[in-house]
Order: C-alpha cells, then sequence, then structure tokens
C-alpha cells in the first residue's frame, strides 16, 4: 500500500474501528466489540469448567481439562456423560435466544422486542403442547412442531402489526397481545390433555435443561451451521433494518425483504432453541442489550449477542441445580427472576424517554 493510500484509508476510518487486510479483501473491525466479544468468550470459558465442576460430587478442573482434551480421566463418566451432554444443550440454546433476541429487536427498532415477549416463543411452546397433549407427532419431530408454532405466532403478530409499515410500539403491543393469548391456549390444552404427560408439559414450559442431551442438540446444531451464511448477511442487512422507513427507502434499500429475512431467520432460531429447553424466558431480551451497551455500538452485535445469551443460560442453570440442592429448580425460573425487573425497567425507561409513550 502506498503512503496516500494508507492516508486515504486513515481519513476514512470511523473512530474506533481497525481494518484487517488480508490480501485484496479487507475488514472493518470496531475495537471495543472485539475486546467484548473476546471478553465474553473468556468469561464463558470459566462458566463452562465451573458448570463442569459443580455438581453432586466436585470434580477438579484439571480433570475437567482432562476430559474436555479427550484424555483419560477417573471422572469422564460424571463430566464427559451426564455433565457435558447438558452443557451443549445449553450453550447451543443460548446462543440461538441471543441471535434471535438481536434480529427481532432490530427489525422492530425496539428493545422492548424480543421473541419470548411477541409471542415467538409463546406460539412455539403452544405447538409443542398440543403435539404432547395429544401425542399427535413422534418426539424426533417436536422441534419441526415449535418451529411451526413459532413461525405462525411471528406471522400472526406480523400482519397484525403492519398497517403501511411496522411501527415498532403496535409490533410489540400486538405481540404481547398474541402472547397472552397463546398463553391461555396453553393452559386449555394442559387441562384437556393426558394427566402425566400435562404434568411433564408444565416442567418443560418453565425451560429446563434437566434431562437434556445430545438428541435435542442435534436440531440446534443444524440450524446454527445453516445459519452462519444467514448471519452473515443479517450483520449487514442490520444497518439498513435499523433505520426508518424514508431513510431506508431514500437509500434505495428493499426494506420489506430484509426486514422479512431477519425475523424469519430469528424466528427458527428461537422457535428451535424453544423446543430443545422450552421457553427460557428473558434470555432473547437480555442478552442482545447486554452486548449492546458493552459494545456501545449502534447496531446490536450478533456474535456478542450469542455469547452473552450462552452465558447467561449455562450460569442461570448452574444456579438453578445448586441453589437448593438437592432440589433442582428449572432454569427458566432463575432467568426470569432476572428478566421481569428488566423488563419492568426497561418499560418505564422506554416511555419516560418518548413523553409518555412506547416507541
Amino acid at each position: 500500500m502506498s503512503h496516500s493510500e494508507a492516508v486515504a484509508t486513515t481519513r476514512l476510518r470511523p473512530a474506533g474501528h481497525a481494518v484487517l487486510r488480508r490480501g485484496r479483501v479487507s475488514f472493518l473491525l470496531h475495537r471495543r466489540t472485539v475486546l467484548v466479544a473476546v471478553t465474553l468468550t473468556v468469561l464463558l470459558a470459566c462458566a463452562v469448567v465451573a458448570y463442569l465442576c459443580v455438581g453432586e460430587s466436585f470434580v477438579a478442573p484439571a480433570e475437567v481439562v482432562r476430559v474436555l482434551f479427550g484424555r483419560p480421566s477417573p471422572d469422564e463418566l460424571v463430566v464427559g456423560t451426564l455433565r457435558l451432554p447438558r452443557l451443549v444443550v445449553g450453550l447451543l440454546a443460548g446462543a440461538a435466544f441471543g441471535v434471535a433476541g438481536a434480529l427481532v429487536q432490530t427489525v422492530a427498532r425496539n428493545p422492548l422486542a424480543s421473541p419470548d415477549v411477541i409471542g415467538v416463543t409463546h406460539g412455539a411452546g403452544a405447538a409443542t403442547v398440543a403435539a404432547l397433549s395429544f401425542n399427535a407427532v413422534a418426539a424426533d419431530a417436536l422441534p419441526y412442531v415449535s418451529v411451526a408454532g413459532g413461525m405462525a405466532a411471528a406471522l400472526l403478530v406480523y400482519v397484525f402489526a403492519w398497517r403501511g409499515g411496522l411501527h415498532s410500539s403496535r409490533f410489540v403491543l400486538v405481540g404481547i397481545g398474541v402472547s397472552v393469548a397463546l398463553g391461555s391456549l396453553t393452559q386449555l390444552l394442559l387441562t384437556k390433555g393426558d394427566y402425566l404427560v400435562a404434568q411433564q408439559a408444565k416442567v418443560w414450559l418453565t425451560g429446563s435443561l434437566n434431562s437434556r442431551g445430545y438428541e435435542e442438540a442435534g436440531p440446534l446444531v443444524v440450524v446454527l451451521l445453516i445459519g452462519v451464511p444467514a448471519a452473515v448477511w443479517a450483520a449487514r442487512a442490520q444497518r439498513s433494518a435499523s433505520f426508518d422507513d424514508d431513510t431506508a427507502t431514500s437509500l434505495g434499500v428493499r426494506l420489506g425483504r430484509s426486514r422479512l429475512g431477519l425475523t424469519a431467520l430469528g424466528v427458527v432460531l428461537a422457535s428451535v432453541a424453544t423446543g430443545a429447553v422450552g421457553p427460557v424466558d428473558f434470555v432473547a431480551l437480555l442478552a442482545p442489550q447486554i452486548a449492546r451497551r458493552l459494545t456501545r455500538t449502534a447496531q446490536t452485535p450478533l456474535l456478542s449477542s450469542a455469547l452473552a445469551g450462552a452465558l447467561i443460560v449455562v450460569i442461570a442453570d448452574l444456579l438453578a441445580r445448586r441453589l437448593f440442592s438437592p432440589i433442582e429448580l428449572p432454569t427458566g425460573v432463575l432467568t426470569a427472576v432476572v428478566g421481569a425487573p428488566y423488563l419492568m425497567w426497561l418499560i418505564v425507561r422506554t416511555r419516560s424517554r418518548s413523553g409518555g409513550t412506547a416507541s
């Protein structure tokens, strides 16, 4: 690169960014976002080791590391067979919830919007409970039923919220209304189905990683792997989807297609995660907000949202297992304890900023 090109690049580069070059390809990186992602990765690694160490019997961190690297260990049964599969499901589900929340909040341009608030996870839950209560499908087909329910709920919200555009307040309010209706439908289904199955479904509805293993992790792995190219597109589409309609249209952006694609990707991720671990509430709400406040960026960073979501689920499940041992709480109870007050604070803050009306 010549001196003049270097000077031009420096002038064009936004403050706080760095240019990463590999041959003819260059990437613009936000330094704080990279630092936050690295920090969250380190914290997540520490949480993973703590999760595998703590249980009915304590396992030394050195033995945990040996098992993770495939080396012989006397604790291989406890770590590799009993704890690791559950941890993997929690990591994947948390990452899926985090990315889904980031995408939905971007489309709605509202921090209150998340798959669990606007009815997506409730739709997935209602469809799954219906299948469980009436034994309508085989167990291995439940993730697909969950996706179908989440997509149906999202489509319903999208249709009722669209009035010549997608206004953020209307989108959230319609979503909350759909969530309440689907919650009532779920309770009705529980009263009509088999008693034992209904009890199982009630535990599932609180969001739990109990007895989860690699079988539940399979659909999450597939969706996340397929979603990687889509996530790359989503990261670019976020820039246009976060604009208001007039600005995006003036820039020649096909806003409707971008928002529809982002919403569909977020709904699929949230629905599959719900099918795997149940509706673990508020993870999709909290993770993107944590990531955005840490990175201080205009767009919600997807990678940091995924890492924050995984970290929340792992810590919540660890506390759920050990706080009241030998009684094990559902993971969703712990996330709700933190998420519900945060949601109320966020509503009050949003109303005060908009002069009394949610924006």
